[in-house]
């Protein structure tokens, strides 16, 4: 037996919280999936995440890629380090997808951000509590390709993951519908355009900054008074139907403006779910969920959603 879980993330979790109610009903789905995870004891995690121009920059911007080995640069309070990424399983897992035919590309020396860091710690505790294969999945930076391609992948790393003959968790991180303010190449002025292609480290300063900016930007969007896209909860358990009910193929026919409209300019990050359970689908042809909860928060500028899923 494989499992799966969908966990949303946010840099502004503890920096720009809703009220009491909500925490606590997101406390309650979190610690649900916290005792999934523990009492299936995974032997593998592999964690499908996006980058928000930390590791991935425009200089090479490939649609995913596979870690051999991670670094943590510890944004917006997360912690920093050596992921314990199972480097001979990440080459097995590697070279098992590129045998179906996915054009995989491979890090030896991948840095990941929050949205990697999040869900191991939420989960086991730290960045190095469980073997990890970390799998960039990029939902931010366009262009951007067909779905159809993610749930390829997901489908070969599962097909690979069922030959190791070990329990194996998928882990998606992100989404549901949020825009938040993360700057686009397209327009971009050549300070900002320059960043976003070679990915120049900011200094502890220009971090702060930037991460206060983003503090901000859930302030104003909690209060009304901004023009990011709102939260969309009909399309958040549209696309929760979808993983619920395992008509993944229905995802194929999603085209990247139409959910660029409906979830805004950061629903992409949806693709780690679309990753995670066609992989868990792979394992054994058929899986089914055992706990959904979904709330839109304005203040983490999120529809925040968990979901876990074992396979059948």
């Amino acid at each position: 037996m494989n499992t799966a879980v969908g966990l949303s993330h946010s840099p502004l979790i503890g920096r720009n919280d809703p009220g009491p109610e909500v925490l606590a009903a997101v406390a309650e789905a979190v610690g649900h999936a916290r005792s999934f995870v523990r009492a299936f004891d995974p032997e593998l995690v592999v964690l499908y995440a996006p980058d928000h121009y930390n590791g991935f920059f425009y200089k090479e911007m490939p649609p995913f890629c596979l870690a051999t080995a991670a670094h943590a640069v510890g944004d917006f309070g997360s912690a920093a380090g050596p992921l314990s990424v199972d480097t001979e399983a990440a080459g097995s897992i590697a070279r098992g997808v590129l045998d179906r035919g996915i054009d995989l590309t491979v890090s030896a020396r991948m840095t990941v951000d929050h949205g990697f860091v999040q869900p191991l710690e939420v989960l086991f505790g730290g960045i190095d509590q469980v073997p990890v294969v970390p799998v960039f999945v990029n939902g931010v930076a366009t262009p951007l390709g067909p779905v159809s391609r993610i749930r390829a992948l997901g489908t070969a790393v599962g097909q690979a993951c069922a030959l190791l003959d070990r329990r194996v968790l998928f882990l998606g991180s992100g989404g549901l519908s949020h825009d938040p303010p993360v700057p686009v190449l397209d327009g971009a002025p050549p300070r900002v355009a320059d960043a976003l292609i070679e990915g120049h480290p900011p200094t502890p300063e220009q971090r702060a900054r930037g991460e206060e900016r983003v503090v901000q930007a859930g302030r104003d969007y909690a209060a009304g008074s901004t023009r990011m896209i709102p939260i969309n909860p009909a399309w958040d358990n549209q696309v929760l139907d979808v993983f619920e009910s395992g008509r993944l193929a229905d995802v194929d026919s999603w085209t990247v403006e139409w959910m660029g409209a409906e979830g805004g300019g950061s629903a992409h990050e949806v693709r780690t779910w679309i990753a995670a359970f066609a992989s868990l689908a792979a394992t054994t042809g058929d899986y089914r969920m055992t706990s959904r909860f979904y709330a839109p928060i304005p203040e983490w500028i999120a529809g925040f959603a968990v979901a876990t899923a074992q396979s059948v």
